[in-house]
């Protein structure tokens, strides 16, 4: 009796976790490969010392403050970096960047209003911004 081979078949919720991590890998090494090329050029030119170590976080803490809103956290958030834990918290945000439009995160409570829950069945269980936030907008509106 013929046995039939069964494929491996890769469900849509692994496919889709494996694309938003592979956008977040590639967020997050767009932001750490730049500012650590920045930190040897700083150290080439003054050498070793504070203001190198301080360069280096000068990327990562002006990307965090821009897209800290998007992800539900505050553009002060990115002083994290000086401390210690910025590393987290941008991993965070580009973990949350990677699904936008939707959002598996509940809101806070501010952003309550504008938010509703997505009623498409592929997205089901996720919330929906149906209108930006004043603050989020990055350039002037005409």
């Amino acid at each position: 009796m013929p046995t039939e081979a069964t494929a491996a078949r890769v469900s849509r919720d692994d496919r889709t976790r494996r694309i938003r991590m592979i956008r977040t890998v590639a967020l997050l090494v767009g932001v750490v490969v730049p500012s650590l090329v920045l930190r040897e050029l700083v150290e080439a030119r003054f050498g070793r010392g504070p203001l190198a170590d301080l360069s280096a976080l000068a990327v990562p803490m002006a990307v965090t403050a821009w897209l800290a809103p998007y992800a539900s956290y505050r553009r002060r958030d990115a002083l994290l970096w000086l401390v210690g834990p910025g590393i987290y918290v941008f991993t965070v945000i580009a973990w949350r960047l990677a699904l936008l439009p939707h959002r598996d995160w509940s809101p806070r409570p501010e952003e309550k209003a504008r938010m509703r829950w997505s009623s498409d069945p592929e997205h089901a269980g996720t919330w929906f911004l149906t209108e930006p936030d004043s603050d989020t907008r990055h350039t002037l509106s005409p």
